[in-house]
């Protein structure tokens, strides 16, 4: 045997950790009493026991990621996909054949019908709709009346959405009912995916009776939608027409059931995000007077004496960093979940395949390593030569990788348009009947916000 002829002995690799598992689990429930009791303070001190704890969700463990760098790892890595519970309570609402479930060749060929509705060049055609929507908004409220901001964010949000994308005349009536739906859907599936007691909600109780005629109007409403607009005949140059033409991967027809879906998916978390982003807008404004100040000198200063049009967007620089500021502090998604397809490491620790994972936009964008003055409204940290130093994936409001909200232009647009001409109107004040505290349930919101509006 020669000197050359003995190979020397691969070196081991590392023997990955598990993380550590975070304190506090009650036996039976683990920590789904903690997060359905205080999901944000629950969450948001993760960080401070590791970069990837391990929680425990009844008698499922799952692993949370509260790092900005991590977050950015997990949601570019092909070896995570949609999954976990979130999802899987959220698959009752928007089914298993849209967009925002599906995944791998489906979830692609999905992407490429609805993008084209979303491209850069494509916005600007939107712009009128949403001028007069916004004007409509502002112009509905009498001085001194007293606005319920629910009704009226989530009434500006769908006729935004309706008339844009699916050129439906589904206006104010169907506003109200997905308004109301969809505040009993999203709490009662959030209660779902933290305490999975599966055979509990299908008992007939009050508040699962009520659930479920929430979710079914949701349904019928979608129905009404899709057939109004076959029964037409009609076929305008938009998202719709494109679900109703579109094939699937072998060339035939999309089914029936995917329409459905893809519609729920447009129609409801759109809505629904943009809306509760919408009310915090508005408490915003009420909140830091001087804020909502400056906006309306910048739109002055932008617009002379004429009101505020699509095309002065890209000018109205400290109006988008309000909204912006708002969207940190209170993200409408606040909760994700991914699902590991394989066996995989993250961060330094070994990620079992089939693993939930979970992380919280709402605690990586008011961490205070990422942050200065992390719990202080500060649109002014948005400005280049401050956001610079931020750490990178420390704010991704519409996610990134291929799981990117299609419409992030299409929702700053509208967000700050409405933004600038309600600013431009009017100043507010709470009424002693109103509640900004935090509404939890799959998105945030206020509680009750109920606003004085008063002439500028």
């Amino acid at each position: 045997m020669t000197l050359e002829s003995v190979k020397p002995e691969a070196p081991e690799a590392p023997q990955l950790r598990n993380p550590p598992l975070a304190g506090g689990g009650i036996p039976g429930l683990g920590h789904g009493w903690k997060l359905a009791r205080d999901p944000l303070g629950f969450l948001a001190q993760l960080r401070d026991h590791g970069d990837i704890v391990r929680l425990k969700l009844g008698p499922k463990t799952m692993y949370a990621v509260t790092t900005p760098a991590l977050t950015g790892e997990l949601a570019l890595s092909p070896d995570y996909e949609i999954g976990g519970p979130l999802w899987e309570s959220l698959e009752g609402l928007l089914g298993k054949h849209g967009v925002a479930t599906a995944n791998g060749p489906t979830h692609r060929r999905q992407r490429r019908t609805i993008q084209p509705a979303f491209r850069l060049d494509i916005i600007p055609e939107y712009g009128p709709i949403m001028e007069e929507e916004a004007r409509a908004f502002a112009a509905r409220w009498q001085p001194g009346e007293i606005i319920d901001c629910t009704s009226e964010s989530f009434r500006v949000a769908v006729r935004i959405a309706a008339r844009c994308l699916l050129r439906g005349h589904y206006m104010d009536e169907r506003a109200e009912r997905l308004s109301i739906a969809l505040t009993t859907v999203f709490r009662g599936m959030y209660r779902r995916m933290v305490i999975p007691a599966g055979p509990l909600y299908r008992l007939p109780l009050p508040a699962n009776r009520k659930f479920d005629r929430a979710l079914a109007d949701l349904h019928l409403l979608v129905d009404e939608i899709v057939a109004e607009r076959r029964a037409s005949g009609q076929k305008p140059d938009d998202l719709l027409t494109a679900l109703l033409e579109a094939k699937d991967d072998n060339g035939d027809p999309i089914t029936e059931q995917e329409i459905h879906d893809q519609v729920v998916a447009i129609l409801t978390p759109g809505s629904e995000t943009i809306a509760s982003t919408i009310m915090w807008l508005l408490q915003v404004l009420t909140e830091h007077p001087e804020h909502a100040a400056k906006v309306c000198a910048e739109v002055e200063s932008v617009t002379g004496d004429r009101t505020v049009a699509f095309d002065d967007v890209r000018k109205l620089s400290h109006t988008n960093n309000v909204v912006v500021e708002a969207m940190r502090l209170r993200p409408a998604v606040w909760i994700l979940t991914r699902r590991a397809v394989t066996e995989t490491e993250l961060g330094g620790y070994r990620i079992p395949a089939g693993a939930d994972i979970v992380y919280s936009p709402y605690a990586i964008q008011r961490d205070p390593r990422s942050y200065a003055e992390h719990l202080e409204f500060d649109p002014d940290r948005w400005l280049p030569e401050r956001s610079k130093d931020l750490p990178k994936y420390a704010m991704r409001p519409f996610s990134l990788g291929n799981r990117k909200c299609p419409s992030d232009h299409f929702s700053m647009a509208q967000l700050t348009l409405i933004t600038a001409t309600v600013a431009a109107k009017w100043r507010f004040e709470q009424v002693s009947e109103s509640s900004d505290a935090t509404r939890v349930g799959i998105t945030l919101r206020p509680h009750r916000l109920l606003l004085k509006a008063i002439p500028r």
